[in-house]
């Protein structure tokens, strides 16, 4: 069963404070004119030129694209070296297409990675934003419960002395 959390610790966790000591009425407020989500999207501006090259990198390496141009491009060291034999600059075991393979991963791999840490930590300021939002919204929620529920119990109140007054006649 889940534990009820009181709403200056969820108001804790949205203002990112220490715990409010303020009344209920006045985190909802506080909540009301906060405005949690914040712009995630990171600007181009702020990017360094070697996040903005991984990036550019990490999209044209994922890419068909580029799948096909380094498939040609294998295909043609390949058949080029053949059809030359003994002349040609890279011989049968292609041990210098092997070296510029190795070069190729051994640099695509980490530009992809930084490029992929990034998004995850975009991804991350994305989650605890939504988290936020859907804690203030619980918030809020409750709070409109809360009053919905004082006006139905003022409504019976006034009932019951009506159906006083009424009977008194």
């Amino acid at each position: 069963m889940r534990n009820k959390v009181t709403r200056e610790e969820l108001a804790q966790i949205i203002l990112d404070e220490e715990l409010l000591t303020n009344d209920a009425t006045e985190i909802i407020e506080i909540l009301k004119d906060t405005k949690v989500s914040k712009d995630l999207i990171t600007k181009r501006e702020s990017m360094t030129i070697g996040q903005r090259l991984a990036d550019r990198i990490t999209l044209f390496a994922g890419s068909w694209k580029f799948i096909i141009i380094f498939l040609l491009t294998l295909l043609g060291w390949i058949i080029f070296n053949q059809i030359t034999g003994n002349h040609s600059f890279d011989p049968y075991p292609f041990i210098l297409l092997n070296l510029v393979l190795s070069c190729v991963a051994a640099i695509q791999a980490p530009v992809i990675l930084m490029s992929q840490n990034r998004q995850a930590e975009r991804d991350r300021k994305t989650a605890e934003n939504d988290f936020k939002v859907n804690l203030k919204s619980e918030i809020l929620s409750e709070d409109i419960h809360d009053k919905l529920d004082k006006i139905l119990l003022q409504q019976a109140r006034l009932e019951k002395r009506l159906d006083t007054l009424e009977k008194g006649k």
